[in-house]
C-alpha cells in the first residue's frame, strides 16, 4: 500500500506543475478556473499533510492513549 507521504508528494508535484503551467501558458479561462478550484486546494492540503507534526518518541504512547487534548 502506498503511504500517505508518497501520495502527498505526488499530489504536491502535480498541483505545482498545474499551477505553474497556468501562470506560464495562456490557457482558456475555464482551464485556469478549474486549476484554481482543484489544484490550489490540493497543493495546500498536500503541503499540510507533509508538514504535520510528528510526535516525539517519548510522546507516542501518550498520544495513543489520548490523541486529542486541546479545546
Amino acid at each position: 500500500m502506498i503511504s500517505q507521504k508518497v501520495i502527498s508528494i505526488i499530489l504536491l508535484v502535480l498541483s505545482t506543475i498545474a499551477i505553474l503551467a497556468c501562470l506560464i501558458i495562456d490557457f482558456d479561462a475555464w482551464i485556469v478556473y478549474a486549476v484554481a478550484i482543484f489544484a490550489i486546494p490540493a497543493w495546500i492540503l498536500s503541503l499540510g499533510l507533509l508538514t504535520m507534526a510528528k510526535p516525539k518518541p517519548e510522546d507516542v504512547e501518550g498520544r495513543l492513549k489520548e490523541p486529542f487534548t486541546g479545546y
